[in-house]
């Protein structure tokens, strides 16, 4: 079955692949969105129903292996790395599970080589990217406490969420200690903004947004690209990427709800699969114009995988902290450490303060580690350590290392019988040190807040692969990179990848933010470039 020909054909509708398409949309283009998720529905989120702890474990894990819902495929990331793949397949893509934790890059993070020696420099700038902060602040809704010396100036249209009384225990620590800190910046909004209403603390954040306050691209961007024209597909997994006699591509083909397989064709191509997904599908495409993977000359697609290995210290204070209780990943951060940690590491890591355990996480956590006793005294002990716990997660900058890959496995398939991607990964040195001193910052942090148990329970944390970065980077050099300054496949002229693949290094922060901003720069050079993208 053949359908007629789109002018741009976007594949995966998360993140950067919404925010893309309502871009786009402003050119009247025939645009068509391919998504191998479903919508969502807030009311079926785990946070309406009273077992919401063991759905966010179950049918709403982060973890595709966990999860195994229809829209997933299996991710073999068990056996070479200590790190295992985060992510979601739906409208929304990871946005339905991300924390909204919203930090910028920093001006010195597109320009690690120069400063650092480590690496390569981004073919871009901050001072780019800027305007696309901003515009992407705008359409989601973005909040946050103006003035951080952290970063140069920036205006947000939301004031910041709450910090709560754990927010000024911490913050008096921060300042004992002399450390930069802030509110976070958080893609939730603190008033009602463009018709969805205000957070409300529910809590469970990382199981989807029952309030509708996230702003997760389902329920920001894809509504506005929708009505200006856009076209979702959803239950429609790509499985190549095709390309005629000149080279260029020519669109895809994909199984849809029903099994049945699909081409559809297309004058331009955006892979927005995110950086296990996008290498997983360009190497998928190989053919005889393209034997080692589609835009694959450079030998770069799905090498340089980046991952910010991740680290936590969790301190115990006295009761009536609530800490439970407000957005479950977000209340501050600490960039003290950001650039360069110390003199035997190269570039920094993040902390970021979040808020304290749900109740049977508590109860289970505290019966693992002695603290809270089955039996009698059991409820003693449970209310002395619920709602009294801080979290210090510690963000490292993974540099970029060619070892670190994403492969087609040779045996193992999703149901459409696609291979599926292999992660080998190996943490650095560098990362290694990173994360010790990280994780000790935050003992200090602990401390100086006069938390009476502090636990370090070190790095890298196994269920931590959130942020998939680097597998099919940007740069100048068709022989160091996959795609050029503005998104473009040095190979195949009419292909663009817009997702966290293009990233040269990872910074030391959560991604998403500069994703849609990266995500709305390209969609803007290609709509400056219309005269010359169909060739």
């Amino acid at each position: 079955m053949a359908e007629d020909v789109v002018d741009v054909l976007i594949i995966g509708a998360g993140a950067s692949g919404a925010a893309a398409a309502w871009s786009l949309a402003d050119t009247r283009m025939r645009i068509v969105c391919l998504e191998q998720g479903d919508w969502m529905h807030q009311a079926d989120y785990p946070s309406n129903k009273r077992n919401w702890e063991v759905l966010r474990q179950s049918e709403m894990a982060i973890s595709p292996n966990y999860r195994d819902r229809s829209a997933d495929y299996p991710i073999n990331d068990e056996a070479n790395s200590p790190i295992s793949v985060a992510n979601f397949n739906a409208v929304g893509g990871s946005t339905i599970l991300y924390s909204a934790h919203f930090p910028r890059m920093h001006p010195s993070d597109f320009r690690v080589k120069t400063l650092d020696g480590v690496a390569d420099d981004w073919p871009i700038d901050y001072e780019t990217l800027e305007p696309y902060y901003r515009e992407n602040d705008r359409n989601i809704g973005v909040s946050g406490l103006d003035g951080d010396p952290a970063y140069p100036h920036k205006e947000l249209p939301l004031p910041p969420i709450p910090m709560g009384e754990m927010g000024n225990i911490i913050g008096r620590a921060f300042n004992k200690l002399g450390w930069h800190w802030w509110p976070s910046d958080v893609a939730i909004i603190s008033e009602a903004y463009e018709g969805r209403d205000k957070c409300v603390n529910l809590g469970p954040c990382n199981s989807g947004c029952a309030q509708g306050a996230k702003s997760s691209a389902d329920v920001t961007y894809w509504p506005a690209a929708i009505r200006k024209g856009v076209e979702l597909r959803t239950n429609c997994r790509v499985r190549e990427i095709t390309v005629g006699p000149d080279g260029m591509a020519t669109g895809a083909i994909y199984f849809d709800e029903h099994g049945n397989e699909v081409m559809q064709r297309a004058e331009v191509v955006i892979v927005a699969c995110n950086g296990v997904g996008t290498p997983r599908l360009l190497l998928n495409s190989a053919s005889s114009q393209f034997p080692d993977g589609l835009a694959n000359s450079s030998g770069l697609v799905g090498k340089n995988l980046m991952f910010h290995p991740w680290g936590a210290v969790e301190g115990f204070f006295e009761p009536g902290l609530d800490s439970h209780l407000g957005p479950q990943g977000c209340c501050l951060l600490s960039q003290q450490f950001y650039e360069s940690a110390s003199n035997d590491t190269v570039r920094g890591f993040g902390l970021q303060v979040t808020r304290g355990a749900a109740p049977v996480a508590t109860a289970l956590g505290g019966t693992r580690r002695g603290d809270i006793p089955w039996g009698e005294g059991h409820h003693d002990a449970f209310r002395k350590f619920y709602g009294t716990n801080v979290s210090c997660g510690v963000c490292v900058e993974d540099l970029p290392e060619e070892h670190n890959t994403v492969t087609l496995d040779p045996d193992l398939k999703d149901s459409d019988g696609i291979p599926a991607p292999r992660i080998d990964y190996t943490l650095s040195e560098n990362s290694r040190k990173l994360l010790d001193k990280g994780c000790q910052a935050g003992v200090d942090l602990m401390e100086a807040a006069g938390a009476w148990k502090v636990n370090n329970y070190g790095g890298p944390i196994r269920m931590a692969g959130w942020h998939l970065l680097g597998t099919a980077r940007m740069g100048s050099d068709p022989e160091r990179s996959v795609v050029n300054e503005w998104g473009r496949s040095h190979d195949v002229k009419n292909l663009f990848i817009v997702d966290g693949s293009l990233w040269v290094t990872s910074a030391a922060g959560n991604p998403t933010t500069s994703i849609q901003a990266l995500a709305l720069y390209i969609a803007d050079k290609m709509k400056q470039n219309l005269a010359n993208l169909f060739d």
